[in-house]
């Protein structure tokens, strides 16, 4: 699977809406470096399909890049079918999936801006295996786990 980056955005703290911005720096086994969702865990980096924003949008929500706290909207990914394990190159970073979705135990100022929230159905969660600079533009490949593959 191949696609590319349209947005990166990050914000100071959790549960907001996230600013665009265009490149950021991953840090291996923390996430992107200034982000309040990076650290020593399983959810460094949130990635969201730019297709399922613009889905919310044409349903009549205001919405845009960074509004459901997401750190990497991409195109050309089907992120809810990509499965724990996956891997993500970007230039020379390499993300590995480790959550699909998420549960919302309490609703975040984002639910109450945008009035729903895609990060539950549709977003995927990585960590860093390996660090660098990712930009706007940049292409990304996704590789599936070998027990995923077929033919292997």
């Amino acid at each position: 699977m191949e696609g590319k980056i349209v947005s990166i955005s990050v914000s100071k703290k959790k549960g907001t809406r996230k600013y665009q911005v265009e490149q950021a720096v991953l840090k291996e086994e923390h996430g992107i470096v200034g982000d309040a969702h990076s650290g020593p865990w399983h959810r460094q980096v949130s990635l969201l399909a730019c297709e399922s924003i613009m889905e919310a949008r044409r349903k009549g929500l205001d919405v845009g890049f960074g509004d459901f706290a997401e750190n990497i909207a991409t195109e050309g990914v089907e992120w809810d079918k990509v499965p724990v394990g996956a891997k993500v190159f970007i230039n020379n970073v390499v993300l590995e999936v480790t959550q699909i979705g998420k549960k919302c135990h309490r609703r975040c100022a984002i639910f109450y801006l945008a009035g729903d929230c895609l990060m539950p159905r549709k977003g995927v969660f990585a960590r860093v295996l390996k660090g660098g600079v990712i930009k706007v533009g940049d292409k990304l490949r996704v590789t599936l786990p070998m027990h995923h593959r077929h033919g292997s």
